[in-house]
């Protein structure tokens, strides 16, 4: 019986080290959660070209973006993006040092792309990463012009909408900029909003006309970033409360 007791610790450490993953398993998985990041920073339904798509990866701690195919996330059936992202293990018992691995994944943009979608695993292309140059500068918004312009409306006035229409197509503006214009009790409420990048704090200019009031004003970077009502035109019409 005691060869038979003798066997039996063996038996057990071999079946614990088939059950164990492999180190490079598992740096493999750590490599394909960074290229499923790519997809959820990327995910959304507002139109990005390949470049701007391509920038946004690259832009990303440890990811470089191979290639890029399609035009634009609406067009056809969107972009998908080859990017190159890295990975590691360790396990003290099994491993002299920690393993890194460096895998390809294929990640798809589009509106059909689902929350957290599985990237597909390909082969790294020979070539070098792609580079991206700097993001354009938003258009400027003309704040100060708007405050020059804008309208006085005399107490117990009402502000005119056609009027407050009619000083903004007048303003010098890049057509990138959208503008919204909304009356509401006798006031005027204005919006100019600059595209943005999806992610950062929008750029943004408010403005009321009512009687015996005109303002102009950016509203706080926290109420500007995405997710909040910091600019829209009714924010312009009933300010929230500033942060403390």
């Amino acid at each position: 019986m005691r060869p038979l007791l003798l066997l039996a610790p063996l038996a057990l450490l071999a079946a614990g080290c088939g059950a164990a993953e492999p180190s490079e398993a598992k740096a493999a998985d750590a490599a394909r959660e960074a290229a499923r990041t790519v997809g959820e920073r990327l995910y959304g339904q507002r139109p990005r070209t390949a470049e701007e798509a391509g920038r946004e990866a690259a832009g990303m701690d440890g990811v470089e973006v191979m290639r890029v195919d399609g035009t634009s996330t609406h067009d056809g059936k969107g972009l998908v993006l080859v990017v190159r992202t890295s990975g590691s293990a360790y396990n003290s018992t099994f491993d002299l040092e920690e393993v890194v691995v460096r895998r390809c994944f294929a990640v798809r943009v589009s509106p059909g792309s689902e929350w957290r979608e599985e990237p597909r695993d390909v082969d790294c292309p020979e070539s070098l990463p792609l580079v991206f140059g700097p993001a354009p500068e938003p258009p400027e918004l003309p704040a100060a012009e708007l405050r020059a312009k804008l309208p006085r409306v005399p107490e117990g006035g009402r502000a005119d909408e056609t009027e407050v229409r009619r000083v903004l197509s007048a303003l010098d503006m890049d057509p990138a900029v959208r503008t919204e214009v909304q009356a509401e009790d006798g006031r005027v409420g204005v919006l100019l909003l600059a595209p943005g990048d999806g992610f950062g704090a929008q750029d943004c200019v408010l403005a009321r006309v009512g009687p015996g009031e005109t303002e102009v004003w950016v509203p706080p970077r926290v109420q500007r970033m995405r997710g909040e009502a910091g600019c829209t035109v009714s924010n312009a019409l009933h300010p929230a409360p500033l942060p403390h």
